[in-house]
C-alpha cells in the first residue's frame, strides 16, 4: 500500500509537472505575441515619425523661402502707409491753401 501510494503521488507530481510545463509554454507563447504586437506597432510608430520628420522640413523650406516675400510685402505696406501719410499731408496742405487764396480772392472782391 505504501508503494501504491508512493507511486499515486509520484503520477500526481509528474503530471501536475507537465502541467506546469504546458502552463509556461503557453503563457511564453503570450509573451512571444506581445512583444511581436509591441515591435510591429513601434515599426509602425517610427515609419509614421519619419514621414512628420519629412514634412515638417518640407514645410520649413517653404517657411523658408516665403520669408523674404512677406518681408517684402511688409515693407511695401509700411512704404505705402508712409506714402499715403504724405500724400494727406500735403493734400490737407494744398487743400488749405488753396482755400486761403479763394478766402483772398473773395475779401479782395469784397472790398
Amino acid at each position: 500500500m505504501n508503494d501504491a501510494t508512493t507511486h499515486q503521488q509520484l503520477g500526481m507530481l509528474i503530471s501536475e509537472v507537465k502541467n506546469l510545463r504546458e502552463d509556461f509554454r503557453r503563457s511564453e507563447d503570450k509573451s512571444d505575441a506581445s512583444r511581436a504586437s509591441v515591435h510591429r506597432r513601434m515599426d509602425e510608430l517610427v515609419n509614421r515619425v519619419g514621414k512628420v520628420e519629412g514634412a515638417v522640413a518640407q514645410v520649413k523650406e517653404d517657411v523658408m523661402e516665403m520669408k523674404p516675400v512677406t518681408d517684402d510685402v511688409r515693407k511695401w505696406k509700411l512704404m505705402g502707409m508712409g506714402a499715403l501719410a504724405v500724400v494727406g499731408l500735403g493734400g490737407t496742405a494744398l487743400g488749405v491753401s488753396i482755400a486761403g487764396f479763394f478766402d483772398q480772392i473773395a475779401r479782395f472782391f469784397r472790398g
